[in-house]
């Protein structure tokens, strides 16, 4: 990358996860974010402290294509353009996207490449791309997997691994074997969750998204087919575990953890074990952030997004 980008050397460094980085900003070790593309006020645990994160900066940017929740805390939002409106490839998709010609894009809302470009010649460093095709030339150069996309000029669709510019793609990864040959095991200890159930929080709670919506609904909530299919969050709740509580399907309830509470409609059936709730987090108005926990994987520095501790109250 230092000979592609014709500099002496480049930080070598290991960075910061998400969780890490908005703790170091709730010290005062960070002083500014770019967020690009992501919805933390929504998307990452215990959105409490994630507030109080972001909010701790001296300057906060976020370029998107909307005026997300995070957004919404921003000192300056760059506005983005949306897919339609993009030509170019996706290194983890299936390969090409081709840009619509109709007007989606209003006022001086530019491709994630642009404003990037622009922003650090603006701070000294010119990259003089001329457009989204040379970007992926330049990763295809450098990503020896990668490098046989550099012909695919004409747009055409190709999935790696593509180790020779004759090969025609592979249909999924790991086609006949792992790409690094055999696979590769490790055995670990079982940890314990960071926060287990108890008497007063008796419920385990996992989090995840249902089929109509993705991640924090800043695109799917304004499809009026998709929030025809569903318009609200639901909370998935065991039906010995309802009948305990005195909980009917469709009955408002309230969910409550060590770090916040949401209200929101009762679903009741056995999709979720006894002792179980399952809330997806799509939605603002009931965002199941305010519960989950920040405690990290020691090695994975992976949230327990899935695994936190609260208990159900039938509300009203």
């Amino acid at each position: 990358m230092a000979r592609a980008w014709d500099v002496a050397a480049l930080p070598i460094d290991v960075g910061l996860t998400i969780v890490e980085v908005v703790n170091a900003a709730s010290e005062g070790k960070i002083k500014s974010l770019y967020i690009m593309g992501e919805n933390p006020m929504m998307s990452d645990p215990d959105l409490h402290h994630v507030e109080e994160g972001l909010k701790s900066l001296d300057f906060l940017v976020v370029q998107d294509i909307f005026l997300t929740e995070t957004a919404q805390l921003a000192d300056v939002v760059l506005p983005a353009a949306c897919l339609p409106k993009r030509k170019g490839r996706s290194p983890t998709r299936s390969g090409a996207c081709r840009k619509s010609e109709r007007p989606w894009i209003p006022g001086s809302a530019l491709p994630d490449w642009q404003a990037i470009a622009a922003l650090a010649s603006r701070m000294g460093y010119e990259m003089n791309y001329p457009d989204a095709e040379a970007i992926f030339k330049e990763i295809c150069a450098v990503t020896p997997r990668m490098r046989a996309w550099i012909i695919s000029a004409s747009m055409r669709g190709l999935q790696w691994p593509c180790p020779t510019k004759e090969h025609p793609g592979t249909k999924y990864l790991h086609k006949d074997k792992f790409v690094r040959g055999k696979g590769l095991f490790h055995g670990i200890e079982w940890i314990p969750p960071a926060e287990p159930v108890d008497d007063q929080y008796p419920f385990l709670l996992t989090t995840g998204r249902v089929l109509y919506h993705y991640h924090t609904g800043t695109m799917t909530r304004r499809s009026t087919g998709l929030n025809e299919r569903y318009p609200e969050c639901l909370i998935e709740i065991n039906h010995e575990d309802a009948r305990n509580l005195d909980i009917a399907d469709g009955d408002p309830v309230r969910v409550v953890s060590r770090r916040g509470r949401i209200e929101a409609r009762a679903v009741v059936g056995d999709m979720t074990d006894v002792g179980t709730i399952f809330i997806p987090f799509h939605f603002s108005e009931a965002a199941a952030n305010k519960l989950t926990i920040a405690a990290l994987d020691p090695v994975a520095k992976i949230p327990d997004l899935k695994v936190c501790a609260v208990r159900v109250e039938k509300a009203g």
